[in-house]
């Protein structure tokens, strides 16, 4: 006898509108069999923290199988788990027992490129040009060079750096035709103007989501679609990672029909499934394009990230975001760090920069770690009081920052290879994260496992063991305001209302009761009188000190 299943509320069919969602990068979060690589064992062992912690869902960093060229962003199978990482019926129990905890599951999806050792790509090698295996893919012969030689099709860089092009092997004397890959050379592009790439898919996403999968983060969003005529790109935009609808590989207007496609698939469900987009793109109006009502939910602001610990700047994302995101019915999503960037408390412990990477920063040695966590702090009730939904990368509810001494002989990004060693990557913020003890591996896995990445000592200091119960820490900041964010009806979806403050202090309501103030001035700064103290991120009394955060109520 079967049993009716209530259909979702409207509140659970938009969970996605304020969800605070934990990123799982996964080889970093567990280890549950002692090899130094985190597993879905792991993230098992560790679903009952992370419901403590109090957030909404998790996304976990791809789970396929793949020759890890790039992390896992090389797929070689789309409907499979990877077996380093475990097996299918372990992804099966985790998404249920996530779902028993309350907690939604999404998924990382790669669809800009294959891994060389997918199977597609594998026919496409054998069955030589003008086959239609190969317009799966991006193949072009090359295009003679001033010296008579084969050249690539045109000048287009690889992110990871070199050329985006890579020659097939010579046959019978005749030159190999090249393949595009916007990465590594292991990591060739799909031609999404071929059906058969968008049937593909969307089948994809039916096996996952069938399976119970929640939704999907979309890798690169905005890459999919290329200019047919392979225009080179000129010296002036070859650094060029962002789109503005003129870049002839980034964020071109056929990536939102395919994104309406997908739409349909995830409106199919009863409960209908969501996707938040990668895309880094020129401005907020580019951006609010991928959330219009038919395509996708949600997306990363990239700008926010990137935003300076600058008052005016930081109101100045706020309402822009705010203002395009709601022009289209979607919310905004803040974000503060990721697998792909330097920590945010490393970045906001150093002068103020540009940029996200090791190379946009000033020198390490210019790194107050202290200055770091006490703005760590308040950049995370700040964000956690937007309206919105929110992201939090693993550890940064422990505070930690970019590890930037690791080993050059252990830096495992392709970027520190194919910049000729001048680019150390994204290794730093992707080092195994500490659950307890006072050596490596400090919990992440059992006693005497060699963490794939090395963790520095500095890590016993910060661990889950070293924070639990300390009402002062990061953790228990955490902790408190995800519990206050969950039970305050003022806080996720909705509005804010900028209000009078001293310069360099950043004021708003949520509505009748709930206020947030954040003081970026070089002075400490009353507090409103009357106003009761709901959290803050220092001692506060009657003063607000430097770069501290405060949430009051009336």
């Amino acid at each position: 006898m079967s049993t009716a299943t209530a259909a979702p509320t409207t509140a659970e069919r938009t969970w996605w509108r304020d969800a605070v969602v934990y990123q799982l990068y996964i080889r970093s979060f567990a280890d549950g069999n002692g090899d130094g690589l985190g597993d879905v064992a792991g993230i098992r062992s560790r679903l009952g923290y992370l419901r403590d912690l109090g957030v909404d869902a998790l996304w976990i960093n791809p789970w396929y199988p793949s020759p890890m060229a790039d992390a896992g962003y090389d797929v070689a199978d789309y409907r499979a788990v990877e077996p380093a990482f475990g097996t299918a019926e372990e992804a099966a129990a985790l998404v249920e027992e996530a779902h028993g905890m309350g907690l939604r599951v999404i998924l990382d999806i790669v669809p800009n490129h294959t891994s060389d050792e997918h199977e597609w790509f594998r026919a496409a090698l054998a069955a030589g040009p003008g086959s239609p295996e190969r317009e799966r893919y991006v193949f072009r012969p090359g295009r003679i060079d001033d010296s008579g030689g084969d050249g690539p099709p045109n000048d287009w860089r690889s992110v990871f750096g070199g050329s985006a092009w890579q020659q097939v092997p010579a046959s019978d004397g005749v030159a190999g035709e090249w393949y595009l890959h916007l990465f590594d050379v292991k990591q060739p592009d799909l031609n999404w103007d071929h059906p058969g790439v968008r049937a593909e898919f969307e089948s994809i996403l039916r096996f996952w989501f069938d399976r119970g999968v929640d939704g999907f983060r979309i890798d690169v969003a905005h890459s999919l679609v290329k200019d047919a005529t392979l225009p080179d790109v000129g010296p002036d935009r070859q650094l060029d990672t962002v789109g503005d609808g003129g870049h002839p590989f980034w964020d071109l207007d056929g990536v939102h029909e395919v994104y309406r496609g997908w739409r349909k698939v995830a409106d199919s469900y009863d409960d209908p499934r969501i996707f938040v987009a990668e895309a880094w793109v020129a401005s907020h109006d580019r951006l609010a394009r991928y959330l219009r009502p038919d395509e996708l939910h949600t997306a990363f602001n990239f700008d926010y990230l990137g935003a300076p610990w600058d008052p005016a700047a930081l109101r100045a994302v706020i309402d822009s975001s705010l203002a395009t995101m709601g022009g289209v019915g979607a919310p905004a999503t803040w974000v503060l760090s990721n697998h792909d960037v330097v920590r945010h408390v490393s970045r906001l412990g150093r002068p103020p920069a540009t940029g996200h990477a090791l190379t946009d920063l000033a020198p390490v040695e210019e790194f107050d770690v202290a200055l770091g966590r006490r703005r760590a702090r308040a950049a995370a009730l700040l964000m956690f009081a937007l309206p919105g939904g929110a992201y939090v990368y693993q550890g940064d509810e422990l505070g930690l920052w970019e590890v930037e001494d690791l080993p050059e002989a252990l830096l495992q990004d392709p970027t520190w290879e194919r910049s000729g060693h001048t680019d150390r990557g994204r290794d730093g913020c992707r080092v195994p994260i500490p659950w307890s003890g006072t050596a490596e591996p400090f919990g992440f896995g059992p006693d005497g496992t060699r963490p794939w990445l090395p963790q520095p000592a500095g890590f016993a200091e910060v661990s889950v063991a070293a924070q639990d119960g300390d009402p002062a820490s990061m953790l228990s900041l955490y902790r408190d305001a995800l519990a206050l964010r969950r039970s305050h009806p003022a806080l996720g979806d909705g509005t804010l209302e900028w209000l009078p403050s001293p310069d360099g202090v950043l004021a708003f309501s949520r509505g009748e009761g709930f206020r947030c103030l954040v003081n970026l001035s070089d002075a400490p700064v009353p507090l409103p009188p009357g106003a009761r103290v709901l959290l803050g991120t220092e001692a506060v009394l009657d003063v607000l000190p430097v770069d501290a955060a405060v949430w009051l109520a009336d």
